[in-house]
């Protein structure tokens, strides 16, 4: 139970950072500058759900892949939330095409970078604990 509550906690610090790095690159027009219609916020009721399914994602660090290796192991965690979201929430959910091509040619990139900012959060947040 401990260690179920720990990398839930760590990966709703991960889905914090992951939101304010997704709101710096909306802000900065970084997003824009790709041609993504990505857009990141820092209120509340954006950020919420966000932090809330970052933890519950945080739950896969509960898995013993590549436990050695921090980046081996936040880039291959990153993996599994970005192909659900790519592959079952844009185009199921929230109608924006397969691998959420209508937001932009860089969408899959962009959605795995910002994962894997969120993975990497976590992991290090899990190895500081």
């Amino acid at each position: 139970m401990k260690n179920s509550l720990v990398v839930f906690a760590a990966g709703c610090l991960g889905g914090l950072v992951m939101c304010v790095v997704m709101w710096l690159f909306s802000y900065y027009g970084i997003t824009q500058s790709l041609n993504v219609k990505l857009a990141g916020s820092v209120s509340p009721h954006w950020m919420y759900p966000r932090i809330v399914w970052g933890g519950l994602w945080g739950l896969l660090f509960l898995l013993p892949i590549f436990a050695s290796s921090l980046f081996a192991r936040s880039f291959v965690i990153a993996l599994i939330p970005t192909l659900i979201q790519l592959f079952v929430f844009y185009p199921f959910y929230e109608g924006k095409g397969v691998a959420g091509l209508s937001l932009g040619l860089l969408t899959p990139f962009l959605v795995f970078f910002f994962f894997w900012v969120w993975s990497l959060t976590t992991a290090v947040t899990l190895r500081l604990s």
